[in-house]
């Protein structure tokens, strides 16, 4: 309806994407607290957090245990979206089917004990619901319905599938540079959607390194967050891999993916 499409609708959409995709979950949730690639300033930290938390895609206790948990089963027994269950459990049948690889609240407090030690963050965990009210209300009041349309409802759309492409086409499709246990690959439009996400290979090699785009042509553009918080000193500790770390695990040449999934439209 032409009453829900103006430009500023799609602007309030993509500044909330944003704020919450790229600097909430690609960056912080990601990259600084699952990781521990690259360390905050703390209020900067928290203020990015609660980006995340509004992304709704869990509390950052939650999200990083569960992707910590991906990483120690990645496409095994274990595995929360194993793609060897086909490619619709890995994007998005995990989360809503009965899944007996999702973490417990013990296993959880396991995976997760550094954020778990920290008051803000057990805080989070229960102000997803109303920080999102909040927004909506803010929304309202500044826009009206079309800017909670577009600024709650089809901005999250778009933040779901972009990361969970991650976790199903980023586990298909695409290259492989290095030898990996998993079926991670590094798949370019992945990437471009996900902000440097899709160089999936690349991270699973190196899950400490800030920097997931490591070939020239291979663009992360949250790195150049990273490069530039850096460059203001709200940033340090930042991880990358050696040369030396690359060349022990890289193929002698680029391989296309030729994984053993089997990539039905079901899952398990």
């Amino acid at each position: 309806m032409p009453a829900f499409f103006h430009f500023s609708d799609i602007a309030v959409a993509a500044i909330l994407s944003y704020l919450t995709g790229v600097l909430g979950v690609t960056l912080c949730y990601h990259r600084v607290l699952t990781h521990r690639s690259v360390r905050l300033r703390k209020p900067l930290e928290y203020l990015f957090a609660i980006f995340g938390t509004l992304a709704l895609q869990g509390d950052p206790i939650r999200w990083v245990a569960i992707h910590r948990k991906h990483h120690a089963h990645a496409d095994d027994e274990g595995d929360p979206h194993n793609i060897r269950l086909g490619f619709r459990w890995a994007h998005i049948d995990w989360l809503y089917r009965q899944n007996l690889d999702m973490p417990s609240d013990e296993e959880i407090a396991r995976y997760a004990p550094d954020l778990y030690a920290d008051p803000f963050y057990r805080a989070l965990q229960h102000l997803g619901l109303p920080l999102q009210l909040a927004l909506a209300g803010a929304l309202f009041f500044l826009g009206g319905w079309a800017w909670v349309v577009w600024g709650v409802f089809v901005r999250l759309v778009i933040a779901y599938h972009s990361t969970w492409l991650v976790n199903s086409a980023a586990h298909m499709l695409g290259y492989r540079t290095y030898r990996t246990t998993d079926c991670s690959t590094n798949c370019w439009w992945v990437a471009l959607l996900s902000f440097g996400e899709g160089w999936h290979n690349n991270h699973h090699a190196f899950p400490f390194s800030a920097r997931h785009g490591l070939r020239w042509f291979e663009i992360d553009m949250t790195w150049w967050h990273v490069e530039l918080l850096a460059l203001l000193r709200l940033a340090d500790r930042v991880r990358i891999p050696s040369r030396l770390m690359r060349q022990k695990l890289a193929y002698a040449s680029v391989r296309p993916f030729a994984g053993t999934a089997d990539y039905s439209s079901g899952g398990a």
